[in-house]
């Protein structure tokens, strides 16, 4: 039996890693599905945020990397209207699988192209039709959205969600009649033989963030949260910086910290280092982002053995009772301070009983023979 032909659209794809979520995402597929489906990406030459092509790299051809996919490497006079023609018809594609929803050349041209024709298409939202991202520029978010609508952009196309409030916020803004596939993101396949060691003194806490620095992250209550503790505190931040004047005013808010709290940006982290990075002696994961579909970095800090520290607009939820970590509301700013003090004061043996949690409960998630099945059904592999 041949394998499925997949066109994949998507922004940034590696070497690529600033992308975040995205290119993780697509990463996983080849890496659990390569036998099973082939897959074709087309995507950018350069990374998120870079003004430089990916060296070794040739633009506007297929390069067929050492992992198995191939892969079209669009440079910027490369993207053009005739060359996503010809991409889109110089084979008999299964199916046609769109990343995002508002980047012109990765997200809407595909389907312009496609408008009215039998191609299967399936368009992954990737948590950008959630509340928190739709909240971030809503005006044109909106009008564009009714616009595709008005244009019949969607029709005819089926969606894939990652989690039930992905699902309502799909049927919301696109419609309740359009077919969504509710279908997990694969993990990445990590070693989950052994829980790392944390050590843990009362009076100290390691906080860890990787995370693209934008609005919708919520660095500016990082910050806040972090005043009023007693004890050391630990804040090491990695990521891209995206809004330049955000981070700019969080970096002011950051100087006027207590002595007793260290926060440190370590700028980005490329993927394949992530795991590691989150194994290093880290006592939570703080991200308490506006929103997000899935959340990779969560699921790879569970894997490792360190605990949530989140809010509650992710799939991950009622963490406390598992003793995984916390989902909390975001106009709850003194929640965090406590939460914190709570790991500040936390004593070894408590405090091994949540990483261990954690670990658990990312083992199980991580090997869930549903989501693997699901994402072949999708594929129709």
């Amino acid at each position: 039996m041949s394998k499925p032909q997949v066109l994949v659209f998507v922004d940034w794809y590696k070497p690529g890693y600033k992308g975040g979520g995205p290119v993780r995402s697509m990463m996983n597929l080849v890496d659990h599905l390569g036998d099973r489906v082939d897959l074709w990406f087309v995507t950018g030459d350069k990374d998120y945020t870079a003004t430089e092509p990916y060296p070794g790299i040739v633009p506007d051809q297929w390069t067929r990397l050492p992992s198995g996919e191939h892969v079209w490497y669009a440079s910027r006079t490369g993207r053009t209207r005739k060359a996503w023609q010809r991409l889109l018809t110089e084979r008999a594609w299964d199916t046609v699988y769109i990343n995002g929803m508002f980047s012109w050349w990765y997200s809407v041209m595909p389907l312009v192209l496609l408008r009215g024709q039998a191609q299967r298409r399936i368009v992954a939202a990737r948590g950008m039709l959630l509340p928190g991202p739709m909240g971030q520029g809503a005006l044109k978010k909106r009008v564009f959205l009714k616009a595709a609508r008005t244009l019949g952009l969607y029709r005819g196309v089926a969606f894939q969600s990652t989690s039930a409030d992905e699902t309502a916020s799909i049927q919301q803004w696109i419609g309740t009649d359009i077919p969504v596939h509710l279908v997990p993101n694969l993990p990445r396949k990590v070693d989950l033989s052994k829980r790392p060691a944390r050590p843990k003194t009362p009076g100290q806490v390691r906080l860890v963030n990787v995370v693209r620095i934008a609005t919708e992250k919520n660095i500016h209550l990082i910050i806040q949260s972090l005043h009023g503790l007693r004890g050391e505190v630990s804040f090491d931040l990695f990521g891209p910086v995206h809004h330049a004047d955000y981070w700019v005013a969080c970096q002011q808010a950051i100087a006027q910290l207590p002595a007793n709290v260290r926060f440190t940006y370590r700028g980005p982290l490329p993927s394949e280092a992530v795991p590691d990075t989150l194994a290093e002696g880290y006592h939570a994961l703080y991200m308490p982002n506006e929103g997000d579909n899935f959340g990779h970095t969560m699921l790879e800090a569970m894997c490792t053995g360190l605990p949530l520290l989140i809010s509650d607009r992710t799939p991950w939820r009622d963490l406390e009772r598992q003793q995984v970590g916390w989902d909390l509301p975001l106009n709850d700013l003194s929640a965090f301070t406590r939460t914190i003090q709570q790991l500040i004061d936390m004593d070894q043996t408590t405090f091994d009983r949540w990483s261990e949690g954690a670990f658990a409960y990312g083992l199980r998630q991580a090997q869930d023979p549903q989501a693997l099945a699901l994402n072949l059904q999708l594929f129709g592999a």
